[in-house]
């Protein structure tokens, strides 16, 4: 078997479609589809079911590719030594984020540790948590933050932020008046919601059926982001991680408490042997002078 339609179905597999694997692999998608079909010649079995134009992963698919990760974790860490060889005197580090903490906590960090280490080469990407654990664990980053619903087998984990969610609505939304937001306020409110395996999303589904209160959801969406812009733009109300509105990236909402309090719950990453420790060290370190930072302006 030819490795790179090897490293094809892994990014598949890691970014959930052929396009998205062909921007990871800085290749066309149409290569991407000759390399998948020709890997699936060799093996003699399907590795995808196609499904309304997506590729849904066969029950071989997934049992191949619990091989291909643990094979290709050797082969990450010999391209990343590599490079890191090549940029002697220089170093570099991989950074990967859910979107809750990657899109103001995480530059902060980064602006922060590229001031004092300017010769240092930084790879920034912002996925969803599994993708960042997987990311993590094959070892090509050197740090991951993902929410705590991850599998964090094959990585060391630890608790790296537990934010009280927030309330978020349009300035001129009625509640915008309240000073705390309870489950009977949100009522028939029109509901911007985490997608349902969140464990924010199941907290808050727990709290409502205690309460007998049904919330008319109008979106479900697995990030806060989306939730702020829409209830920026008047859709309506949610609840999300406040450091998706950090620096007041996103104008237009009122942001109100929640109660009873609900707490979101972030793991920080690292692989079980990681390289380049001191780099690592001094960039975790920036991470929490951020998360510090933040949680003190609010």
């Amino acid at each position: 078997m030819n490795l790179r339609d090897i490293d094809v179905f892994n990014a598949i597999m890691l970014s959930g479609g052929a396009g998205a694997a062909a921007a990871l692999l800085d290749t066309s998608q149409p290569a991407i589809s000759r390399s998948l079909a020709k890997l699936e010649a060799e093996l003699g079995f399907s590795l995808f079911d196609r499904i309304r134009g997506r590729l849904v992963p066969t029950r071989e698919g997934q049992l191949f590719h619990a091989e291909v990760k643990a094979n290709l974790v050797g082969l990450d860490r010999l391209k990343l030594r590599a490079a890191q060889i090549k940029e002697v005197g220089a170093g570099s580090i991989r950074v990967a984020s859910l979107s809750a903490l990657g899109h103001g906590l995480v530059p902060r960090a980064i602006v922060a540790f590229s001031r004092r280490h300017p010769q240092v080469r930084i790879s920034y990407q912002v996925r969803t948590s599994n993708v960042v654990r997987d990311l993590v664990a094959s070892g090509s980053f050197d740090i991951g933050l993902a929410a705590d619903e991850v599998d964090t087998s094959g990585v060391l984990h630890s608790v790296f932020t537990t934010p009280r969610a927030v309330c978020v609505m349009p300035e001129a939304h009625p509640l915008a008046g309240r000073s705390i937001i309870t489950p009977a306020d949100i009522g028939e409110e029109g509901f911007l919601a985490l997608s349902p395996e969140d464990t924010v999303r199941l907290a808050m589904d727990r709290i409502f059926a205690e309460q007998g209160i049904h919330p008319r959801i109008l979106v479900e969406t697995p990030y806060g982001v989306t939730i702020a812009i829409l209830a920026a733009q008047g859709l309506g109300i949610g609840l999300v991680n406040p450091f998706v509105i950090a620096d007041r990236m996103i104008g237009g909402i009122a942001v109100r408490p929640f109660e009873p309090a609900i707490h979101f719950r972030s793991l920080i990453l690292r692989p079980p042997d990681g390289i380049n420790s001191q780099l690592v060290s001094d960039f975790t370190a920036e991470l929490y002078a951020a998360r510090n930072q933040l949680l003190g302006d609010r």
